[in-house]
This record gives structure tokens, sequence and C-alpha cells, in this order.
């Protein structure tokens, strides 16, 4: 099976020595660029991702020697591992892919590069956009620089890190009115996950809009379940009829995650509850 083949098939079908195939193309220089590239993108992927490839994959994010594209895709792969091995706190090792040594490693070598002014544009963004997903100190400050640099690219960027690091309620109301499609498909996601109330307005008239691009539209019935899921019903039943599979599809499992959310007068009440002492 090669490359082309492993990148159309889904993970758990790659064969057992998919993860050794991608780290021998990634240490090959010779190897075919868009071998490497492909190597990199697929190298990320939680069902081969180990230390090995992740350190791999970071000597490439360091050295200045190697093409900009392949350095950009090798920092963007270790996002999920990074995001995994924070999310996890590493209370059962089993559990990441990684271990801590090279989940601290990837940290201190990412932010190193990023700070580097001599790297490349498009690798420092990867580096922030994978890098976000285990929030550290560094990151707020530099979110706000790249969304106040008034450069397009660095903007995007920001507003999807703004997914993963709080306190930045204000930029992604702002983003909401941007014109840039890509932009507030990233501001409509960050509004949904950190359940910000004040966007529901513009994500609402995003999914009632039927000249709503496809992509942002998918993002709007997402963010509409956890803004206020007491609504993602009557909001989405329509769309949950659509011809196109996906959009049924999403709008039927948002509706689905928003009877799942518990009720916050419920909540207030088993809290009183709990409270009770007779």
């Amino acid at each position: 099976m090669d490359l082309k083949t492993l990148q159309d098939t889904p993970p758990w079908d790659w064969p057992a020595d998919a993860g050794k195939r991608f780290l021998k193309i990634l240490a090959d220089r010779r190897a075919n660029a868009s071998d490497r590239l492909i190597a990199a993108d697929l190298a990320g992927d939680y069902t081969v991702i180990n230390d090995e490839l992740a350190d791999s994959l970071i000597a490439i994010v360091r050295s200045p020697d190697e093409p900009e594209q392949l350095r950009a895709t090798a920092a963007i792969a270790l996002g999920p591992a990074l995001e995994q091995a924070y999310t996890d706190e590493f209370d059962d090792p089993d559990d990441v892919p990684i271990t801590e040594t090279t989940f601290r490693n990837i940290q201190d070598s990412l932010r190193e590069v990023y700070f580097n002014n001599t790297v490349p544009n498009e690798v420092r963004r990867r580096i922030l956009e994978a890098s976000v997903r285990a929030p550290e100190s560094w990151h707020p400050d530099a979110i706000a620089a790249a969304y106040s640099s008034g450069d397009r690219d660095w903007m995007l960027t920001a507003v999807f890190s703004m997914r993963w690091v709080r306190g930045f309620g204000d930029q992604i109301l702002e983003a909401l009115k941007s014109a840039d499609t890509e932009i507030l498909c990233e501001a409509v996601q960050a509004a949904g996950n950190w359940e910000l109330a004040a966007a529901w307005p513009d994500v609402v008239a995003l999914v009632h809009d039927a000249g709503t691009p496809k992509p942002l539209l998918l993002a709007a019935i997402g963010a509409v379940g956890f803004i206020r899921p007491a609504e993602a019903g009557e909001t989405l039943v329509d769309l949950a009829d659509s011809d196109d599979e996906d959009i049924a599809e999403a709008a039927v499992e948002a509706i689905s995650m928003a009877e799942a959310t518990p009720d916050e007068d419920e909540e207030d009440d088993e809290e009183m509850d709990g409270d009770w002492v007779n």
C-alpha cells in the first residue's frame, strides 16, 4: 500500500508497519518531497504517533535546512498528540501515545522555534496552531500579537488558536463580523467551544441564511448545540431533514448532544439536593 493509498484509507485500516514507513521516509532527505509531506501529515495520527515519530517531526521543525512546507506540516501534525497528552495529564500513561518527556520536549522545542524570528512565518503560524492544543503561559500574548498584527494569515491563526486558549471573548465576537469566510468559520467554532452567549445572534443567523457556505454552516450547526443547547432542537430541526447528508448528520448530532447536556436548572436542583441535610 503506497502513501497516496494510505491517505485515502481510514487510519484503523493501515498496515501494522505504517508508522515505521513514515519514520523511514521522514528521515530520508533524498526521498520524494511529496512523499515526505504526506508522511509528515499522516505521522501525527493517533494510531501511529509515538516518541520516535514525534522526535522525527520535531527534528524537521527545528531544521532550517528542511523545506518550509515540510516544517510547517510537521509542526501541525504534532497538535493531536499534544492535545491528548494535555487532556489526559498522564494519569494513565498507556492512554497517551507519547511519554511525558517527549511531550515536554515538543512544547519546549515549539516555543523556541516560534520565537526565532528568522523562521518562516508559515512555520511559526503552524507552530502556534499546534502548540495551543496544550496551552502554556506564552500563548495569550502570542495570540494577541498575531490578532492585532493586521496580517490576514496571522489573524486566521490567532482566531483558530482562540478555540483553545481562554480570555478572547471580545476578539471572537469581533471576528464573527469578519467578511473573511475562513476567519469567520474559526470564530464560530471558538464561540461554540467557549459557549459564548453573546455570539448567539451571529451564529443562529448563519444557520438560517440559505447562502451560508457549507463549511461555515457545519461549524454554526455545531456551535448552536453548545451555546444554547435548550434551543438546538427547534433551531436545527429543519436542517436535520436536509437533502445534504453531511448537513443532516451534523444537525442530528448537534441536537442529540444538546439533549444530553444537563439543564442548568436541573444542575442547580441537584446541587441543592446534595447540600440538603435531613
